[in-house]
C-alpha cells in the first residue's frame, strides 16, 4: 500500500516537473516578442526589446525613437514612463534608459563628422549640441563657447536644421560642413556672414538631422550632457558648467 502510494506520488512529481520544464522552455523571450509585435497585421518597426523590473513586462523601443511597454504576448501596451519608487523617491527608469541610449548613439558618430571647439587644456567634460545657424538662441549659445572652453568644456556640434531638410538653414549647414575650415565657417555663419562655398560635398547634415529626430530633438540648441541627458534651449556657460559638476 505504501509502495503503491509512493509510486503514485512519484508519477505526480514527474508530471509536475515535466509541465514546469515545458513552461520554462515556452517562456516568452525579448527576441520572440520583437518578432511577433504587430498592429493590424503589420510588423512594428522594433529597434529593441528589453526586460523591465516588472515580471513579463517588456520595454519596446521603436526605430522612430518612441518607447512603450508590452506584455509578453504583445496583446496589451502601456504608453508612458516607468518609475521605480525607492528610498530616495521616484526614479524615472524610462528616462534613464533613454539617456543611456542617447549617449551610446552619439558616441558612435565619427569625430570627423563633428565640429569641435575645445580649449588648450584637456577637457573635463564634453557636450554635444544640435545646432542651426538660423537660430537666434544657437547664436547666443555660440557666444558662450569660448567661456565653456576656458572652464574645460569641449563642445561638439551636430547639424539640425530646425525647419527641415528643404530649408535655407539646411543649405547653410551643408555649406558649413563643406567648408575648408568648418569651425570658422560655423562661427561666420552664426555671425550672419554669407558663405561662398558650395554645399555639394559629402556631408552629414541629413544623417545628423534624422539622428536628432530619433533622439528626441525638437528644437535648437539641444544640448546633450555626457550621461545622455538632453537640455533644450540656451543655457549660460556658468550654469551649464555647474550642471556638469565643474567649478570655476
Amino acid at each position: 500500500m505504501m509502495i503503491r502510494g509512493f509510486k503514485a506520488l512519484s508519477c505526480a512529481l514527474l508530471t509536475t516537473l515535466t509541465l514546469t520544464s515545458s513552461l520554462v522552455l515556452a517562456a516568452p523571450s525579448a527576441e520572440a516578442l520583437a518578432e511577433r509585435l504587430a498592429v493590424n497585421g503589420e510588423p512594428m518597426p522594433v529597434e529593441s526589446v528589453s526586460e523591465t523590473p516588472l515580471e513579463n513586462i517588456y520595454e519596446v523601443r521603436l526605430k522612430s525613437g518612441e518607447t512603450f511597454y508590452s506584455d509578453a504576448e504583445g496583446s496589451h501596451f502601456i504608453v508612458g514612463d516607468l518609475f521605480a519608487n525607492g528610498e530616495n523617491g521616484l526614479v524615472n527608469l524610462t528616462q534613464q534608459a533613454r539617456n543611456a541610449e542617447r549617449a551610446e548613439r552619439l558616441a558612435q558618430v565619427p569625430d570627423d563628422q563633428l565640429i569641435t571647439f575645445r580649449g588648450n587644456e584637456a577637457p573635463q567634460a564634453t557636450i554635444q549640441v544640435f545646432t542651426d545657424v538660423t537660430c537666434p538662441y544657437c547664436r547666443k549659445f555660440h557666444e558662450e563657447v569660448p567661456r565653456l572652453n576656458e572652464m574645460g568644456v569641449e563642445v561638439q556640434y551636430l547639424a539640425f536644421p530646425r525647419s527641415g531638410l528643404g530649408s535655407e538653414g539646411a543649405r547653410y549647414l551643408a555649406q558649413v560642413w563643406c567648408a575648408a575650415n568648418p569651425g570658422e565657417a560655423l562661427s561666420a555663419a552664426k555671425r550672419g556672414e554669407n558663405l561662398k562655398n558650395a554645399p555639394d560635398c559629402d556631408n552629414p547634415v541629413i544623417d545628423q538631422y534624422h539622428l536628432g529626430l530619433e533622439l528626441g530633438v525638437q528644437g535648437t540648441p539641444a544640448i546633450v550632457l555626457p550621461d545622455g541627458r538632453m537640455v533644450p534651449g540656451y543655457v549660460p556657460a556658468e550654469r551649464l558648467a555647474g550642471m556638469l559638476g565643474i567649478e570655476e
